[in-house]
């Protein structure tokens, strides 16, 4: 971080004094303002290790590369998922601050952690980027996209080699939240298509992965516009 920017934290806790995002507890130093969390709090959030579901990221058992459920499930237009954290509790609360309550410090937080992902990953190098469209309406509604903001944060990081396309585009659907996996598909089918050109190699970008709904039909999108791979990362699984 340079000097100036360290400097403005500093004098914009001074002048607006900042609450970490989890536990209420004041953020003392640049690096604690610049992310919204606390040293604790920042602390507590760990990648998880372990083996994990190639298709849906979550944590396996006894199976191996996919679990139970996506092995007996339906194809997926996807190679591969990752997830950050599951969507429980701390975590729970830290995807809220974010989304619903417009924390926009945690973008570099949750930023870093992506790129922490991507560079561990051999297959993800080289890809391009793709942000999951939002819903019509929804930025004049409530003002941004965590999604794409997020994606801006990362490119802040990381200009030279990172490949960003926004090339898919949402038209009008039902709000998905309490539909089934069956229904999210059906809702979405067609709604989701590919504008310009497809990458090579995607990554497509999301928040929580439910059904996995929504991933499927960006990733079918692109595969039909000739992406040779398609990834999915997301940042918490439901």
């Amino acid at each position: 971080m340079s000097f100036l920017l360290k400097l403005f934290y500093l004098v914009r806790g001074f002048l607006f004094p900042c609450d970490c995002a989890l536990c209420a507890g004041s953020l003392i130093s640049a690096g604690e303002m610049r992310i919204g969390l606390c040293g604790r709090c920042k602390a507590s959030f760990k990648l998880e290790t372990g083996r994990r579901c190639n298709l849906c990221g979550r944590p396996l058992i006894s199976e191996r590369e996919n679990c139970l459920s996506c092995r007996n499930g339906a194809q997926h237009s996807y190679d591969r998922l990752w997830v950050l954290f599951p969507y429980t509790g701390v975590y729970r609360k830290l995807l809220s601050a974010y989304k619903f309550e417009k924390n926009l410090a945690l973008a570099d937080f949750l930023a870093e952690k992506v790129w922490e992902v991507i560079d561990a990953e051999p297959e993800l190098k080289g890809a391009c980027i793709v942000p999951v469209p939002p819903r019509p309406g929804k930025i004049k509604s409530s003002g941004w996209d965590q999604i794409d903001f997020l994606v801006k944060r990362m490119e802040k990081f990381r200009k030279e080699g990172l490949d960003v396309r926004r090339c898919l585009k949402r038209s009008k659907s039902n709000v998905q939240k309490r539909l089934s996996r069956e229904a999210r598909m059906e809702n979405l089918r067609g709604r989701i298509a590919l504008q310009g050109q497809a990458p090579v190699i995607a990554l497509v970008i999301d928040d929580v992965i439910t059904t996995g709904s929504t991933m499927e039909v960006c990733s079918a999108s692109l595969k039909e516009g000739g992406s040779k791979k398609v990834y999915g990362l997301c940042l918490f699984y439901d």
